[in-house]
């Protein structure tokens, strides 16, 4: 305990602080913050509105079905994989010895012990079994969502019972969504928290950058100047 209290430095403290309020911080700007209405979260929730409502126009709806099953497929093989990467990284806590002596000749790499490899490999696992929980309650949600295309009213329904239930399985279709980008995010920052294994201030410079990527595809991307064109 006494080693591993010396191999952890400011820059350790420092980087992993910096790591958690990045990625706390950006998820509380993509779904909280005022300026996510202006953002892809915002716009795509307008959207499924406009999806809900149309969907309550038509009397067949296959289409809508074949759409969320869509969306189910993308959510089960993120799981999927999700499930793997954690029995790989539960397969190098088993190597750990070879991993390092592996990594050592690694440029930019600090020589530390095996406990604070064990940490940081631990962090690494900790993110993605936060993406595997998210997933699987996306899937959840979204398989709630095929009930309630299974549960809508009749195109002859009044106008405010079909409005009221618009709003509902919007609401609900955006709920899946945002599990679903909190997963791919945990992606994201897992790939930074692997810098770690090369210097503290390597894992600060990624995990700006992801910070950035982040920022630009939510609130500068083509893609979100393209739905922000006539955007229901």
């Amino acid at each position: 305990m006494l080693q591993l209290t010396r191999e952890v430095t400011a820059a350790d403290w420092f980087a992993v602080a910096w790591f958690l309020a990045c990625w706390t911080g950006y998820g509380w700007l993509a779904e909280r913050a005022h300026a996510s209405a202006r953002g892809l979260v915002g716009l795509g929730h307008r959207y499924r509105v406009a999806w809900a409502r149309q969907m309550l126009d038509r009397e067949v709806r296959i289409v809508d079905s074949a759409l969320v099953g869509n969306l189910m497929s993308s959510v089960s093989f993120y799981a999927n994989t999700t499930i793997y990467i954690i029995a790989g990284l539960m397969a190098v806590l088993g190597t750990m010895d070879k991993v390092i002596s592996v990594t050592a000749d690694l440029p930019f790499a600090r020589e530390t012990g095996r406990e604070l490899w064990e940490i940081k490999l631990l962090l690494l696992l900790a993110v993605f079994v936060f993406a595997y929980f998210k997933f699987t309650w996306a899937l959840r949600q979204f398989n709630l969502l095929s009930i309630l295309i299974g549960a809508a009213p009749p195109p002859t329904a009044p106008d405010a019972e079909r409005e009221s239930f618009a709003e509902k399985m919007a609401a609900v279709n955006t709920l899946s969504g945002d599990e679903f980008n909190r997963g791919i995010r945990a992606y994201y920052f897992g790939l930074s928290a692997l810098a770690w294994f090369l210097n503290p201030w390597i894992f600060v410079g990624v995990t700006t950058l992801i910070v950035l990527v982040l920022y630009r595809r939510d609130y500068a991307s083509r893609t979100l100047e393209t739905l922000r064109q006539g955007v229901p």
